[in-house]
């Protein structure tokens, strides 16, 4: 049995092809036998608590599949034996690739839950959140897949410093040439990430407002008053002042009426009151104050404020409707006048004498 063991057969003994092949099943069936303990242990966990990152991790280790455990206890039985230079320069590169492979498919799986499951935590139904969870998967897709491409080729003895500068040189040259196109990206994963405004929302920026109909991964477009279509570039969104009207929780509204200079002390001290007593009527308000403001050019000026408890402008715009509406009622029923530009003109009658 000894000699038999002790024959030579291309540079190996029989026993060290025995013990490659002891290597082989060992490791083949050991990956085998843990990933089915450690499957079922973190199923029995995962049944006990309401997250579902443990159940997320036994899908991951779930598709650690055949081919990676062959691929694996290949190499590693391969490693006892005299092989030729190129023989074994295979099995490395196969290694090595297969290896690359599934490690990037694996984060990017890893990636995309952790992503929708933060957009889930943050309670955000934005319909345009699909599309930038799209966009923002396949910019770090690409990102994983050059990182992995670099890693193989280190591995087979390629030099990377030339290939990563290179990828610097080449990325300094497109961003340079598409500069503006890179800024509108960039913004719109700021649009998502920091949410100043979702599809639905009543915006205005600068001279433009409208509603938000579709954030994009270059524009975003409104909805103007007058039903045309406002496309605006993501990057002036993030550089400038962005009014959400969508988020209003109340308006607030000033206003100001004037009465005739001839009103007597007891009417204009009612005034006050009659206004409170209007405001205070009305559904979805918030009274404020009325004061006697000031002295006009040809009126005696009041000025109140109240606060609408509704975003809706049509809601605030019925309300202060029926408000104005209401004063002037109370107002001639008091007999108080408003004022309206008047002017009085003073002849002095003279008396000639010699």
């Amino acid at each position: 049995m000894q000699s038999f063991l002790s024959q030579i057969w291309s540079g190996n003994t029989i026993q060290t092809y025995l013990m490659a092949v002891g290597i082989f099943c060992a490791v083949y069936l050991g990956l085998w036998i843990l990933r089915v303990v450690v499957i079922n242990r973190l199923k029995r966990l995962a049944e006990k608590t309401a997250t579902d990152v443990d159940d997320f991790v036994v899908t991951l280790i779930g598709r650690i599949g055949p081919l990676v455990y062959f691929f694996l206890a290949l190499y590693l039985s391969t490693r006892s034996l005299v092989v030729a230079k190129s023989l074994e320069r295979f099995f490395h590169i196969v290694f090595v690739i297969v290896l690359a492979v599934k490690t990037v498919q694996l984060l990017q799986i890893a990636l995309a839950f952790f992503l929708n499951k933060w957009i889930a935590r943050s309670g955000q139904t934005d319909p345009n959140n699909a599309v930038v969870v799209k966009n923002l998967t396949l910019v770090t897709r690409i990102v994983l897949w050059i990182a992995g491409g670099v890693f193989v080729l280190d591995n087979l003895g390629i030099n990377v410093t030339a290939v990563v500068a290179g990828l610097g040189i080449g990325g300094v040259a497109v961003a340079l040439a598409a500069q503006a196109i890179l800024g509108d990206v960039f913004s719109s994963f700021s649009i998502f990430m920091d949410k100043p405004f979702v599809v639905g929302d009543f915006i205005v920026v600068g001279d433009l407002m409208g509603a938000v109909e579709h954030i994009g991964f270059k524009t975003t477009r409104l909805r103007g008053l007058s039903g045309e279509q406002i496309v605006v570039p993501n990057s002036y969104l993030t550089s400038t002042q962005v009014r959400n009207y969508q988020r209003m929780r109340e308006r607030r509204i000033v206003f100001t009426l004037g009465v005739i200079y001839e009103t007597k002390l007891e009417r204009l001290q009612a005034i006050p009151g009659i206004i409170k007593a209007i405001i205070e009527r009305q559904r979805l308000t918030r009274f404020d104050r009325v004061h006697f403001h000031s002295y006009g050019d040809f009126a005696l000026i009041f000025e109140g404020v109240y606060f609408v408890l509704s975003s809706d402008y049509n809601t605030y715009m019925d309300i202060h409707q029926a408000v104005n509406l209401r004063i002037k009622e109370e107002f001639e029923r008091a007999d108080i006048k408003f004022a309206h530009p008047t002017r009085q003109l003073y002849i002095t009658k003279t008396t000639d004498t010699d």
